[in-house]
């Protein structure tokens, strides 16, 4: 988790109490550990948050104040929510969840007229037909993040299904399919996989040895692009 979301789910946790809450019980509600929260206790008040409390006696966040707005242009409030309008279309439900999340904590800290623009975007984007999957995209986007490898069933257009062991490092959300950019270890070469056909995905439990990035700057930078799985 970002530091700066984690310092906003901080703000939203002290919220919710008007007595006093102790360190041990912020620090499990954020899945953070006792130091890590000081720490971000520590910087809320520096950034001018009036926080009661200490360690042992516990803390309380005193009315009154609000994050720093934030400042968009329209054309950005518009790019924004357009966005994340796409995104619930075309995302998987964790992916749908974040963009209306996000969104929200947008609206939260946006002032009145541009909160309005947000809101009342005439932006419209038309319902969509996700194709089906047998795993989860969650799983393949986190093992992007992770930098992991991960062992996939994959079935060609014929069904027949070849087991690969591949480095994730690139996503692609096209309008009727959803496309795995990762070089595979039994071509030796970049491939995309459809989605749809990756009929099984587990974690191989170790890194690949390379960077994502590095990864995503050599396969941009092939005429083809990349060959087909």
């Amino acid at each position: 988790m970002a530091r700066s979301e984690r310092l906003l789910d901080l703000i939203q946790e002290l919220r919710r109490h008007r007595m006093p809450v102790s360190g041990a019980a912020l620090a499990e509600a954020l899945g953070v550990s006792l130091r890590t929260l000081y720490r971000d206790i520590a910087t809320l008040k520096g950034q001018g948050a009036d926080i009661e409390g200490e360690p042992g006696l516990g803390y309380v966040l005193k009315p009154g104040f609000l994050l720093p707005p934030l400042m968009f242009s329209h054309e950005e409030i518009e790019a924004l929510v357009l966005g994340m309008r796409l995104v619930g279309a075309q995302g998987d439900p964790p992916l749908q969840r974040a963009a209306q999340h996000a969104l929200t904590r947008i609206a939260a800290v946006l002032p009145d007229d541009l909160r309005t623009d947000l809101e009342a975007s005439t932006l419209i984007v038309a319902p969509l037909k996700p194709p089906v999957h047998q795993v989860d995209l969650a799983s393949i986007r986190a093992a992007i993040r992770s930098e992991q490898k991960v062992a996939i069933g994959y079935a060609d257009a014929a069904g027949t299904v070849t087991d690969r062991v591949v480095w994730p490092f690139a996503l692609g959300f096209f309008e009727k399919v959803r496309v795995l950019v990762a070089w595979c270890e039994l071509r030796e070469d970049f491939r995309h996989f459809r989605t749809d056909r990756i009929a099984t995905l587990a974690s191989v439990g170790a890194r690949y040895p390379r960077r994502r990035a590095a990864l995503l700057k050599d396969w941009r930078a092939r005429p083809e692009a990349a060959g087909h799985g």
